[in-house]
């Protein structure tokens, strides 16, 4: 057992033969020395027989970062662009990690090129895109005359979430839908192995990905039409969400199973065994996470690291209270490390929520293996 004195940056001491899935958390999206540390472990665990990442952004959009590092497909600024959610690709470290990843991958042969994968739903807090996108791709793939022509903006705008009687998840237009896609996608099973030798295995498993984003996509917006409270309302989208990302992480990891373990980067919230939990609009909400969900199904094979954070100046996070457990971890070391034993100490109180950043608690403490604590954070850049 590791002991709160012994602060180590060797990645080795954390992870087992067993590991399947690595996965490192950080506090809060705000804080950027954990994603260049991230950017570090996968050098590291690339030489350690890892072969892909799974960050917290949109599965499908990422499909175009993983042509770029593994193909050349592309340029990296249109990747950054338009392969990213939530504006990750607008992090100096996300353009590092992808440039690294291509520059890796460029002269080695395909079975150990390094894979870039997103592992999240393409939702934010407050809204989700339009359907129409994805359920197109599929149809265009099938070479079905499908009419997919609806309002894009209706549903793509905060109000469809926020407020039920404005959404239009519960539409005839999306029933039809609903209908349509499903259908889509009992031809595309059954249609495989005459698709496959068509086209390839990559664009059928494509479109397969794309219908199923866009199924998710109406049933997330069926659940915003339902009348019920915001805090009824907030957890059940976020218990949707986590469900797609457990999905998808399980599905990730059949791709990869036979080339090597994988990597993967999130906020704490979506990668802890334990529930998750947050206020929003003076509401307090709880979920199971991704990992939560994953977990069971993956046993010894599943690690989790969190994240933690001393201070950072650029938004507000002064220097802990030494009776704190950020304070306990804070006066171990100088720059950062990583320990698998759990400090003892009070749940810090000087955080605020535009901070977006979740104190390290005994909860926490409980759902993770280890913990990798930044003493002072960074800004955006090094």
């Amino acid at each position: 057992m590791l002991r709160l004195s012994h602060m180590s940056q060797d990645i080795r001491e954390f992870i087992s033969p067993f590991t399947e899935i690595l996965a490192f958390g950080e506090p809060t999206h705000l804080e950027h020395a954990h994603t260049w540390i991230r950017n570090e472990l996968f050098e590291q665990l690339a030489g350690l027989g890892y072969r892909s990442i799974a960050l917290e952004t949109c599965r499908v959009r990422a499909v175009m970062v993983n042509d770029f590092v593994q193909h050349g497909m592309g340029d990296l600024d249109t990747v950054m662009k338009e392969g990213f959610s939530h504006r990750f690709g607008e992090w100096p470290a996300n353009r590092e990690l992808v440039s690294w990843m291509r520059e890796y991958n460029a002269d080695r042969p395909a079975a150990e090129r390094l894979a870039f994968h997103g592992f999240d739903f393409q939702t934010e807090t407050t809204s989700a895109p339009s359907p129409r996108p994805y359920l197109e791709h599929a149809r265009d793939y099938l070479g079905e005359d499908v009419d997919l022509v609806i309002d894009d903006e209706e549903w793509g705008r905060d109000e469809a979430v926020l407020d039920s009687t404005r959404s239009p998840g519960r539409s005839e237009e999306a029933v039809r839908l609903r209908e349509i896609g499903t259908g889509m996608l009992r031809r595309l099973h059954a249609r495989m192995p005459e698709l496959v030798a068509d086209t390839s295995r990559e664009e059928w498993n494509n479109a397969e990905l794309h219908l199923t984003a866009g199924l998710s996509l109406l049933r997330y917006h069926r659940e915003c039409a339902e009348p019920n409270p915001l805090g009824v309302r907030i957890t059940r989208l976020c218990q949707m969400r986590d469900g797609v990302m457990a999905r998808n992480l399980l599905e990730i990891r059949r791709i990869e199973a036979g080339r090597g373990p994988t990597f993967v980067f999130a906020h704490n919230a979506h990668l802890q065994r334990t529930n998750s939990s947050m206020e929003i609009a003076g509401e307090r909400i709880e979920w199971f996470s991704a990992g939560a969900l994953v977990a069971p199904v993956l046993g010894d094979q599943y690690t989790v690291i969190a994240g933690t954070l001393g201070r950072n100046d650029s938004f507000g996070l002064g220097e802990p209270d030494k009776a704190t457990l950020e304070g306990q971890l804070q006066s171990r070391f100088t720059t950062w490390g990583m320990t698998g034993d759990k400090p003892e100490g009070e749940t810090r109180k000087d955080t605020k929520l535009e901070m977006g950043y979740f104190p390290l608690d005994q909860h926490l403490l409980a759902g993770v293996d280890a913990l990798l604590h930044v003493r002072v954070g960074r800004p955006v850049t090094r």
